[in-house]
């Protein structure tokens, strides 16, 4: 048995997100964090730390990874090694805040249930588009999360730090993983944050889109157990 893991979900995700890895992993404890209540992404990460193991493993997908990058920048000491999937180190675009408002005013004015359907093909690879039981896993996901959750997660993003120029003091061991179809942060978002990280290693999911732990699980999870079990 290894450190605890804390799993830090994506935008509209919950521990389904990673559902495949905490079944893997049942010989470690496993915390997965709630990042629905704060509305910047410091915020969520003082509070995952004041719930967390003192010492852990983290891991975090898309906004989780961002989450992840600011408990490194607020925490390092409390990490023994951290594995960012699918995510970007980079501060919302322009064309990204735009969007990310558009949908917390169609939420608010319209409502949230077509938020989830709107969204699914970004997140997935596009052999999956149709796959009707993984958008059934997500739309499941996001009505957990619900509108407010949203709205909070969405204002996270838009005012997220550029993280770039912290990544050179990470110290501890890191995996960058990323689906080889994800749209959302293509692969040459993760070489970016592989090529800051000192001693990082990057692995490509083939046949996988943004939520690489759903759509490859195996592959992820083998990935992963590699990755935790060197010293």
């Amino acid at each position: 048995m290894g450190d605890p893991i804390v799993f830090v979900p994506g935008l509209l995700c919950t521990e389904a997100l990673f559902a495949p890895q905490i079944v893997a992993f049942a010989d470690r404890p496993i915390m997965v964090a709630n990042h629905r209540e704060h509305d910047s992404i410091e915020k969520i990460a003082a509070s995952i730390l004041e719930n967390a193991p003192e010492r852990f493993t983290l891991a975090g997908l898309s906004m989780g990874g961002y989450i992840a990058m600011e408990i490194l920048r607020e925490a390092p000491h409390r990490v023994g090694k951290v594995a960012l999937l699918d995510t970007n180190a980079r501060p919302d675009s322009a064309d990204q805040t735009e969007r990310r408002k558009f949908m917390i005013k169609m939420t608010r004015e319209r409502g949230f249930q077509k938020v989830p359907h709107l969204l699914y093909p970004g997140f997935v690879h596009e052999s999956r588009e149709e796959d009707a039981d993984l958008k059934a896993i997500v739309v499941d996901m996001a009505n957990d999360t619900g509108p407010e959750g949203f709205i909070h997660q969405q204002t996270a993003l838009i005012n997220r730090p550029d993280a770039r120029s912290r990544l050179p003091e990470i110290t501890c061991p890191a995996l960058v993983l990323v689906g080889e179809g994800d749209r959302l942060t293509p692969l040459e978002i993760s070489e970016e944050i592989h090529s800051l990280i000192p001693n990082s290693e990057l692995a490509v999911i083939e046949g996988s889109g943004h939520l690489s732990t759903l759509e490859e699980p195996e592959k992820v999870t083998n990935t992963l157990r590699d990755f935790l079990n060197r010293p």
